[in-house]
């Protein structure tokens, strides 16, 4: 019965958004997604492209990346929240990235984690669309959303992605957060989410559902 559910969640989704394999951070090979993903924490994707149309041509080379200066870098992101820390971590993690890596993203978990700035969420989301590896990306849409349809109790990113891992087939973990990206800014809100127009509120768990 719980299958059959996902199932015809995943149904509409994908009738709902297609299943093309979108990226919404612009960049042009790995290291720049790379860079993009580290400073959209707690920004908007919007933000982040504006902010990487200039970077990337000042900084187009790894190497300007890992010799730049702290304070002037955290100049030309001042706009994006948490600046001083983001600066920081993209400089120690272009260096890290030529010192260990040759210039080369790597494709394992365990590799991306030990970058400067990357935890699971960015590495899920360089395996997924640079190495199209499976991989669950819990951003704050997948946890509030996946908690409402009832896929997770968690509140804790990688027990979420466990839990995902668990109930999703494995050809729907890039394309699940890809849609509900799509669903949350649309439908889905945190607030006063637009449950009478919702086409999966039959299906939905979530105690605070507005019809």
């Amino acid at each position: 019965m719980a299958a059959k559910r996902t199932e015809e969640i995943l149904k509409r989704l994908d009738e709902q958004y297609g299943t093309e394999y979108i990226c919404y951070l612009n960049h042009e090979n790995a290291w720049q997604l790379l860079i993009a993903v580290i400073l959209s924490a707690q920004c908007t994707d919007a933000r982040v492209n504006i902010v990487t149309a200039d970077l990337f041509q000042k900084y187009d080379s790894l190497e300007k990346f890992a010799n730049a200066d702290v304070k002037e870098m955290e100049q030309d992101i001042h706009s994006i929240g948490f600046y001083h820390s983001k600066a920081k971590n993209i400089i120690a993690c272009a260096k890290r990235l030529i010192e260990v890596y040759g210039g080369e993203v790597p494709s394992s978990l365990e590799e991306l984690i030990t970058l400067p700035g990357v935890g699971r969420k960015t590495a899920n989301v360089i395996r997924g669309n640079i190495y199209h590896e499976p991989s669950i990306v819990v951003d704050t849409h997948v946890k509030r959303i996946s908690r409402r349809l009832g896929f997770t109790k968690e509140e804790d990113p990688e027990k979420i992605e466990y839990d995902l891992m668990k109930k999703l087939p494995k050809d729907h973990w890039i394309l699940y957060n890809i849609q509900i990206i799509s669903f949350g800014r649309s439908i889905c809100f945190a607030r006063g989410p637009k449950c009478s127009e919702c086409f999966l509120q039959d299906l939905c768990k979530s105690k605070d559902k507005r019809l």
